[in-house]
């Protein structure tokens, strides 16, 4: 089961070009910012977006360091960056996914004739054939 409330620690590394954006928990869970503000909200971000992939795919999701625990370079702060899920996996999971299909000409000829919305018939239909 899923849970809907993270929080961890990020890394904010400062540099004369901006903000680089890290998590130790998080592997590959990167972004950037050019201020503080900026950092908070890419690093949000960033988070949701891996959680969320992590989720999809069952892969372990590690347990936060504690604040205290986290390593720091001279340059760097350790930040709490908190999201809640719940709201963003249901749209990630109604998120719109393109598919190829193939129909005979005639009838595509026939529907784009009558105006057919190509992607709500399919849907209707999918819906039906899998009584949802």
């Amino acid at each position: 089961m899923n849970k809907d409330n993270y929080i961890y620690p990020a890394v904010f590394d400062y540099a004369e070009d901006g903000i680089s954006i890290s998590f130790p928990d998080l592997p590959g869970c990167f972004s950037c910012a050019g201020s503080d503000e900026a950092a908070y909200f890419m690093a949000r971000d960033a988070m949701r977006g891996w959680l969320l992939v992590a989720e999809e795919y069952g892969d372990e999701i590690a347990a936060p360091t504690p604040l205290k625990d986290v390593i720091l370079e001279a340059n760097q702060r350790a930040v709490l960056i908190d999201v809640n899920l719940a709201f963003y996996r249901e749209a990630y999971k109604n998120r719109a996914v393109k598919k190829t299909l193939t129909i005979p000409a005639w009838l595509n000829d026939l529907a784009e004739k009558e105006n057919v919305n190509f992607s709500f018939v399919l849907q209707t239909a999918l819906k039906e054939h899998l009584n949802v």
